[in-house]
Formats: structure tokens, sequence, C-alpha cells
């Protein structure tokens, strides 16, 4: 079982909305990290949620887009994501629906590592699933932490 689980979360990077800016900015850590997550071939997610906080409709949105036709892609949000963010919210007494639908999307995946500018959030939300790591985008040190 735990084998299982790593092997999930090496082989499926979420992205979520700090990570795809980052990426569309041109950062460097993000920039290595995704390089990291093709070398090994994983799975490249980011869930609908991150597409309704990132983008607006307008010019401004071509660097969000390039990045998401380049790296990504959507699976559509099934009610039990929508069910399982409901709880993750319940049990972390916590309110940002965004975050918890990036979390949920992960869980009922089966695991896998979530990439992110922002993880306190997303960290409460995955602390009673293992199989979901939180890696912090600014931290170089994160990819060895829940």
């Amino acid at each position: 079982m735990a084998r299982r689980r790593a092997e999930a979360q090496a082989q499926r990077l979420i992205l979520d909305s700090g990570a795809v800016i980052a990426l569309s900015r041109g950062d460097e850590r993000a920039r290595s990290y995704l390089a990291r997550a093709l070398e090994i071939d994983a799975d490249i997610q980011i869930p609908v949620v991150v597409l309704a906080e990132t983008l607006r409709g307008g010019a401004k949105d071509a660097a969000v887009n390039r990045v998401l036709e380049a790296v990504g892609h959507s699976h559509a949000t099934t009610p039990e994501v929508g069910r399982r963010a409901g709880a993750l919210l319940g049990a972390a007494t916590r309110t940002d629906v965004i975050d918890a639908m990036v979390v949920a999307e992960a869980v009922e995946r089966g695991g896998g590592r979530i990439l992110t500018a922002d993880p306190n959030d997303l960290r409460a939300l995955a602390t009673r699933h293992p199989d979901v790591i939180v890696d912090d985008l600014r931290d170089q040190d994160s990819r060895h932490r829940r």
C-alpha cells in the first residue's frame, strides 16, 4: 500500500492557481519543478476550479493559457469531488472552497503532489490524506514535508 501511495505521488502533479500563475510568469522554481515532473512522465493536472481562479476572459489570459495548453489537462469535476471538498472544509474548519476542490481532486484521483505558492490551507485540508503531498513552490526543501 505504501508503495502504491508513493507511486501516485510521484506520478501525479496537480497545479493550483499559484503554481499556474508562477509558471505563466516564468518563475524559475516553478519551471524546475515542472521540468522534473515532465522528466519522470508525471500526469500533470490542473483542476477546473483553477481555470476559474486564474482566467478572466481578456488579453491578460494569454500567458496563463499557454501554461494550460502546454503542461496540463483538466477533468470534469464530479459530484464526488464536490462532496469530498465539503467534507474537507468541515474537517479542517476552513472556508476556501477553491483550495478544498484542489485537495479533493487529489484525494479522489488516488493521491498526488500539489504544487502551490500558498501551502498552509492546502496542508490543513490534506492532513488526513497521506497520499496527498503539498509542496510549497517557494521552498526548495518542501518536497520532503507534508
